[in-house]
């Protein structure tokens, strides 16, 4: 098959399986584990984590009408497999490595790596955490040992509803004796270097020290 040659289309050829090749509305398309695959050609390895992290993350079935992942690790590992030689396949790999299930959304994902890079503990991902008896929290990232809890709040929590229940929660966090960093885009800025120093702080508060 010709690769095409139009204006703002660059073509590529490539060695395809047949379930790497799906339709939508008729339109031919590559899998999601081939896509994510092809995409390390081009992006950096902490971007190719951030969609692993989207493809592997549990749904919630009452908002997302469905119940299962787009992919399994399974799924990527065996992606890996199959296209040993091609380009990308070295960062890819390195991806899959500090992917994770859990992340809800690519600022999480970024907040959690840039805490890893800078040195921090690892952090348990989204895990329901028992406060008190019948007071169960979820925060984004927790680090259960020194009773921190890590929250990224995107612009859906200057919904005046949201918060509110945002206010409760960082209450019941307190009431057990934890405390809850607040993390917003404003952070993120410069690698996050703002969000780092800001869990970094909290964390040395409560006896935590780099090794």
């Amino acid at each position: 098959m010709a690769i095409p040659r139009r204006r703002g289309v660059v073509g590529h050829r490539g060695q395809f399986f047949d379930d790497e090749i799906t339709t939508i509305n008729g339109l031919y398309i590559t899998s999601r584990p081939r896509t994510w695959l092809d995409c390390a050609r081009k992006m950096d390895i902490d971007e190719i984590t951030v969609v692993a992290d989207h493809l592997l993350r549990i749904p919630r079935p009452e908002f997302e009408g469905r119940s299962a992942p787009y992919c399994t690790m399974d799924d990527l590992e065996e992606m890996l497999d199959r296209h040993w030689g091609t380009p990308g396949i070295r960062k890819a790999r390195l991806a899959l490595e500090q992917a994770c299930v859990g992340a809800d959304s690519a600022p999480e994902t970024r907040l959690r790596l840039a805490l890893k890079w800078a040195g921090m503990p690892t952090a348990e991902v989204n895990v329901p955490t028992e406060l008190s008896a019948g007071v169960v929290r979820q925060s984004d990232l927790a680090y259960r040992e020194w009773r921190v809890a890590v929250e990224y709040e995107g612009e859906g929590h200057s919904d005046p509803e949201q918060i509110v229940r945002d206010i409760a929660r960082e209450e019941d966090f307190s009431r057990a004796g934890w405390i809850l960093v607040r993390i917003s885009k404003r952070h993120m800025r410069n690698d996050a270097r703002s969000a780092v120093a800001k869990v970094r702080r909290v964390l040395e508060q409560r006896g935590w020290a780099p090794k």
